[in-house]
């Protein structure tokens, strides 16, 4: 009973000093509260990225991805992108011939300049597929029929059919819809020399590369970015007939084809996550900084208060209070510092997510990448506590191995 009331005794001392050191506490509170709103909203964006990739990558229908190396930006050059694999049209041939491989589809990726006008032009990414079809959904209008015919077996003389399916973000930067006609090439000239009908609207590789998409068949791609000789895509998608075995099937293609890399969705996501190393390096710093600054500044005000009431804590230690009470209001003291803070920094959080997915939306396109779970919330609740507790237990221990009636000698 005796031992209740004196936390009793510490606990209403130490609300007594929340309320009487209001500016001080209202500092201590916003700084936890902006330690545990960085850290949430970090780990919301990377947990929401990780769950946003592989839902991209499981959505892609494919099983196996088939790469000469990273798919890089080449700035400066005609396509601006650096494509790996070379005969893609044989390749994914040869690849289709196998029992266990339901399809194979080359797919290239491209920078293009688009226009509604021979005059004026913006920068798209072009998706190139010979068929389209298979990889394409169509949300207004219809998709690509029939097969690559401009390829002609490698010669590409064929007739070019010269349709295109954009995505809505296309739509509304060059302001067309379907049966209107754009301008398109890898550079401002071979634009102005072809032109393409809009035949339909598809989210489908927006969503994949969050950029304004054009896809044209990919004969007609490498034909008005000037890239026919090679014969070059980004990947060869795979999916397997149903029951086959992926595994041996990707083992098998590593083998047959020792100069390209063959890869699961799971593990082409990873080898993704990799090339953004730097960038996934860089938001587990901020979060460290996050913490340790918050850390830093409870310390730093608990042992400002310490040295500001030296005087009163040595009266109170005169009186028969043992310096180990002292140093337990100042940790109670913190503690409830955390809480407040915690609970401010988990409230910020929420409209705070929102935010950063609206202003994800108008840079990627990519809508509700950041997400915030339970789990991460009482993650960052904890995290007050943990860090406001550090902070107490730092100031606490000094005054504990202090002797306040120093200060009165």
């Amino acid at each position: 009973m005796r031992r209740l009331s004196r936390v009793r005794a510490l606990v209403a001392v130490a609300f007594a000093q929340l309320r009487h050191e209001r500016l001080q506490t209202a500092t201590a509170v916003l700084g936890v509260a902006m330690a545990v709103l960085a850290a949430v909203l970090l780990a919301g964006v990377g947990i929401g990225v990780v769950e946003f990739g592989q839902q991209k990558f499981q959505q892609s229908g494919q099983d196996l991805w088939m790469t000469g190396g990273p798919t890089e930006l080449r700035p400066g050059t005609v396509g601006g992108f650096q494509n790996s694999v070379v005969d893609s049209h044989d390749l994914a041939a040869s690849v289709t011939e196998r029992d266990p491989v339901a399809a194979a589809v080359p797919l290239l990726f491209q920078t293009v300049y688009a226009g509604r006008n021979a005059s004026e032009f913006r920068t798209v990414v072009g998706a190139g597929s010979p068929g389209g079809g298979e990889l394409v959904s169509i949300s207004e209008g219809r998709g690509f029929r029939g097969g690559d015919v401009h390829y002609a077996g490698g010669s590409y003389d064929g007739p070019m059919t010269r349709e295109v399916i954009i995505d809505r973000r296309t739509a509304d930067l060059l302001d067309v819809g379907v049966n209107d006609t754009i301008h398109l090439g890898g550079t401002v000239a071979t634009a102005r020399e072809n032109e393409f009908t809009v035949i339909g609207i598809s989210p489908t590789f927006s969503r994949f590369v969050g950029a304004p998409t054009v896809v044209v068949r990919q004969s007609e791609l490498q034909e008005v970015t000037g890239t026919t000789a090679s014969d070059r895509a980004s990947f060869v998608l795979v999916r397997a007939t149903r029951g086959a075995d992926v595994s041996a099937l990707e083992s098998d293609l590593t083998e047959t084809y020792p100069q390209y890399t063959v890869r699961t969705n799971g593990e082409q996501f990873r080898a993704t996550l990799r090339d953004q190393a730097v960038v996934l390096l860089s938001g587990a710093s901020l979060l460290v900084l996050a913490v340790v600054a918050g850390v830093l500044l409870v310390l730093n005000m608990q042992l400002s208060f310490v040295f500001r009431h030296r005087e009163t804590l040595a009266a109170v230690a005169a009186m028969g209070v043992s310096r180990s009470s002292l140093a337990a209001i100042v940790l109670v003291y913190a503690l409830f510092v955390g809480l407040l803070g915690g609970l401010l920094g988990v409230g910020l959080a929420l409209p705070g997510i929102e935010l950063v997915n609206a202003v994800t939306v108008r840079v990627t396109g990519f809508e509700n990448v950041a997400t915030l779970s339970r789990r991460v919330l009482l993650g960052g609740f904890g995290l007050a506590v943990l860090v406001s507790a550090v902070g107490g237990l730092a100031a606490s221990a000094y005054l504990a191995r202090s002797n306040p009636l120093d200060t009165l000698r």
